[in-house]
Order: C-alpha cells, then structure tokens, then sequence
C-alpha cells in the first residue's frame, strides 16, 4: 500500500492560496470548474505516465503490472487536479469569454 497522504497533503495547502475571487458561483460556473479540473487531470496523467516509465517501478513485475501503474495514475491524477492552477486559469480564461 502506497501512502499518498504526505504529498497530496502538501497540495492542499498549495491550494488554499487561491487567487480567484470570491464570487457567488452558480450551478455553470460549478460545472465548468469540474470540466477544468478534469481536463488538467488529463495533463497530470500523461505527466506521471511519462515519469513513471523506468525499470525501478513501485509495483512489482507481474502480468497486470501495466493496469496497477494506470489506476494508480488515474487515481492520483484525480486527487491533484484543480491544485496546479491550470485548471484556475483556464476556468479564469472561459469565464470571461463566456
């Protein structure tokens, strides 16, 4: 069992320092804040795909070794996404275009 806990600890308070304003958001505004965060989930994902590519792997060699390192990068990539700040700048960027 591999404890993500330090890390994404470290994030959360990254994320606390948020520039956005504080704006009464409504149920689009939510929406579209889920979609920017999902999408910078996507970048995290080929990034730790990339990085993760090396004969010292945390998993064993075993036949679903491929499907343990997906679902772990999938599963963390979720827990970072929005904490980077893409996500708050391209939710920045199409809130004003919108």
């Amino acid at each position: 069992m591999i404890d993500t806990a330090t890390a994404l600890g470290n994030f959360e308070a990254l994320n606390s320092l948020s520039v956005m304003p504080n704006i009464v958001k409504t149920d689009d505004d939510t929406k579209l804040k889920e979609q920017t965060d999902k999408f910078e989930a996507v970048f995290i994902k080929e990034i730790l795909d990339v990085s993760m590519k090396s004969e010292n792997s945390l998993f064993p060699k075993s036949p679903g070794e491929d499907i343990y390192k997906s679902m772990y990068n999938e599963t963390l990539s979720d827990q970072l996404s929005g904490k980077f700040g893409f996500s708050e700048l391209l939710y920045n960027f199409l809130k004003q275009k919108g």
